[in-house]
């Protein structure tokens, strides 16, 4: 026979231990018992039926739950069993939802390898540094808009540099947080792709990420001087290090990214129609990328075929047999002070090259085909630098009303004799 009594503190503290599980029935809620295990330990339980199926759920163990709070719990559970509901099947089921860290784990395998290597790198940077530790043990379905907002606005409000919880130098120890906007729309658009695929993937119905706030980016702008440029070639010219030079000389002559430089091969050039042919694998919009060169790049790409060993692909090989040169830094550092170039970068080579070709009267579209931007809007930052061609044709139009020096001279008589 079910043995039962109204379970409170003393009845579940002084059961007895058969050295086997048993369960005594609540009087009060049906199904509703403490479990006593062989070890001394009891749980409170919830027995019930369902779609002719026998169930057992357990509520909690004692004495971290009382007596009467997992009665009051039984009580819930019933409710929504005699509703039609299965709560052991629906903690289950949460159970086995997926996790942000089983998302990100199946978006990095995924997704990224459809990437350029540089960017499938970032996307586990995010992941893994940003992303992750905040949101890692919560549900694909628990993210918010404001779960999103509250990220991007920790990553835009920036961190202490270094990360070190102890920075040696003293000035490192005094730099504060570092804003970076920039970066918080870079992981709003990675997050927004990242739930779009846990949609497909069946995930989740809908995407938190959609319609996120960008922050305002403050786009850099530098370009060199044609007294700087002067001062870059001069010190190009001496360097010790001409391999490296040579690198910096192209980005210059094509505005190419400096990855695509360091990666070209003497096969890509067609010297005769005086053309470059960038592969997809080394282009950021992933596509081949066509363009015509100077002849002072021909010339700088048969210097190198004279320099480098035959049979060697790379119009820069790097120390490493079979490989191009990984990295200039170093080298840009040093010829940055030789310049007098303080806070120029690389990258901004290629924004002066793009502004000689603006006050060489190219069009943004031409501009927009030679740097190899895949959408018009980034070249669009160029478009301010047209103003000088603008204004000398306001210019123009404002000689014809400007005031002839003859009828400025009989304007003044008028007056006179008036």
């Amino acid at each position: 026979m079910v043995k039962r009594l109204k379970l409170n503190e003393k009845t579940v503290r002084e059961a007895a231990n058969l050295g086997r599980d048993y369960q005594i029935f609540d009087t009060d809620v049906r199904g509703f018992s403490v479990t006593i295990y062989p070890s001394g330990n009891r749980a409170f339980t919830l027995d019930y039926r369902v779609a002719g199926r026998q169930r057992r759920m357990t509520i909690g163990r004692w004495p971290e739950w009382t007596a009467t709070a997992a009665r009051e719990r039984a009580k819930q559970l019933r409710r929504e069993i005699d509703e039609g509901g299965d709560p052991l099947s629906q903690r289950q089921a949460a159970r086995e939802a997926p996790r942000i860290s089983d998302l990100i784990e199946r978006y990095l395998a995924e997704h990224t390898p459809n990437l350029a290597p540089r960017s499938a790198a970032d996307h586990h940077t995010i992941m893994h540094k940003l992303v992750g530790p905040d949101w890692n043990k919560k549900l694909v379905t628990e993210i918010t808009k404001a779960d999103v907002e509250k990220l991007l606005n920790k990553i835009a409000a920036g961190r202490a540099r270094p990360s070190k919880a102890k920075p040696n130098n003293r000035a490192r120890k005094l730099q504060g947080p570092k804003p970076t906007p920039v970066r918080a729309n870079r992981v709003g658009e990675v997050l927004r792709k990242m739930f779009s695929l846990a949609i497909e993937w069946g995930m989740r119905t809908d995407n938190p990420a959609s319609g996120f706030r960008r922050r305002i980016e403050t786009e850099r702008e530098r370009f060199l001087s044609p007294e700087e440029i002067a001062r870059l070639a001069k010190v190009l010219d001496a360097a010790e290090d001409q391999r490296a030079a040579g690198i910096i000389r192209l980005c210059m002559l094509t505005g190419a990214r400096v990855g695509e430089v360091r990666q070209a091969r003497f096969e890509r050039f067609n010297l005769d129609l005086l053309s470059w042919s960038k592969p997809a694998s080394t282009t950021k919009q992933r596509k081949i990328h066509r363009i015509p060169i100077s002849d002072d790049v021909a010339a700088i790409v048969r210097q190198r075929s004279l320099l480098v060993p035959r049979g060697n692909p790379w119009l820069f090989p790097g120390d490493t047999p079979g490989q191009p040169v990984k990295e200039i830094r170093r080298f840009w550092v040093g010829i940055q002070k030789q310049a007098n170039l303080p806070g120029v970068r690389i990258h901004d080579l290629r924004h002066t090259f793009a502004s000689l070709l603006v006050s060489g009267g190219a069009s943004l579209e031409m501009i927009g085909k030679l740097l190899g931007h895949s959408q018009m809007t980034t070249t669009q930052r160029y478009a301010h630098l047209m103003d000088s061609p603008l204004r000398h044709g306001v210019n123009v139009v404002a000689s014809i009303f400007r005031p002839r020096p003859q009828l400025v001279h009989d304007a003044d008589q008028e007056q006179k004799s008036a």
